[in-house]
């Protein structure tokens, strides 16, 4: 029997998280203090912060970040006195000794161990071990909009015997419906055992929408990030998400103005550009392809003149996923060679 503690819905404010990506994980000392203060006083239970792909993830593949992770992390803990703190780790990028050990030592409160929604052997590791530890720890199941519901639940059940606290669904490409959105979290709320939360992105201009959805469905974590701050379209904001929590009246720790105040801070401060929908992101959305795919799309489309959308379509068509950004320009390069024949056709 579930405690009123953990019935109760929790926001996980991922902006200097998820954000990261949108300002080329640019985000600095002084804008992760100034939000990090922000979130405490909007009441969000959990903070993420980092590299948009997560710990160990700064490269020259995925992007340099500005900050260390342990600097990051570090500014971000002075601020945090309720709000708890946490990181996202995609094994691949993040390794136990050289990553998760220094996090925890900078008083990192809770990991989510990513993977692709088909891949959940492979967070089996760092679950089991964080766990061991008794650090809080959730799986992620990436682009889940890729798997059916038989298999999410196959790949959650895993996660949950790995000794994961809860099992949270990312619609990394922005891809879901409110339909899908119940089917999936409806039957994981009544398969498992432990938590089920919702990452929304905002391709199809469905990401609140969709949130609502997933509570309504039974989840229990809800991820937002400050005017949807984030790659692509962006995710689901936390002001949005917060008024419609509040005209449900469904209880969180939000505090409604605060909330309000923290988007409005971001957007004075580091959001560059508020995510819009647009022909491309729209695309990416229908085709099912990671939002992070966004921005080099569009430079390998500038760079081979042909369609972005196109671009999209095919990576779709392909099943693309985070990690395989070297196939947006092979895809690019075919486009336009196929386009220069029908030319001299």
């Amino acid at each position: 029997m579930k405690t009123h503690a953990e019935r109760q819905l929790k926001i996980c404010d991922t902006t200097l998280r998820d954000g990261n990506h949108a300002v080329a994980h640019q985000l600095g000392h002084a804008d992760i203090v100034a939000y990090a203060k922000a979130a405490e006083l909007a009441g969000a239970d959990l903070l993420e912060v980092g590299h948009g792909n997560g710990l160990g993830a700064s490269s020259i593949q995925v992007g340099r970040a500005a900050l260390t992770d342990m600097e990051m992390l570090t500014a971000a803990r002075a601020q945090l006195k309720q709000t708890r703190l946490g990181v996202l780790s995609i094994p691949g990028f993040a390794t136990v000794e050289r990553d998760l050990k220094p996090a925890l030592d900078c008083g990192v409160d809770e990991v989510r161990v990513g993977a692709h929604c088909t891949e959940a052997d492979v967070t089996r590791q760092q679950i089991t071990m964080l766990r061991e530890m008794g650090v809080t720890v959730k799986g992620m199941l990436l682009m889940s909009h890729m798997a059916s519901t038989k298999t999410l639940i196959e790949q959650a059940r895993l996660i949950q015997e790995y000794g994961a606290h809860a099992v949270i669904l990312m619609d990394s490409a922005g891809a879901y419906t409110p339909a899908a959105v119940d089917e999936k979290v409806g039957a994981l709320v009544e398969e498992l055992d432990i938590e089920i939360g919702f990452h929304g992105h905002n391709n199809l201009g469905l990401s609140v929408m969709n949130s609502m959805a997933a509570v309504k469905a039974g989840a229990t974590i809800v991820d937002v990030t400050a005017r949807g701050f984030g790659a692509g379209a962006g995710n689901a904001p936390l002001e949005l998400v917060a008024a419609n929590l509040h005209l449900e009246q469904i209880e969180t720790k939000l505090q409604l103005f605060a909330a309000l105040d923290a988007a409005d801070l971001a957007e004075s401060t580091f959001v560059k550009r508020i995510p819009t929908n647009d022909s491309v992101t729209i695309a990416s959305g229908i085709a099912g392809v990671f939002s992070g795919f966004a921005s080099p799309t569009r430079r390998a489309a500038e760079r081979f003149q042909v369609d972005p959308r196109e671009i999209l379509m095919e990576l779709g068509r392909r099943g693309v996923v985070a990690g395989q950004e070297d196939t947006i320009i092979e895809v690019a390069m075919g486009l336009a060679q196929k386009n220069s024949l029908y030319e001299v056709i």
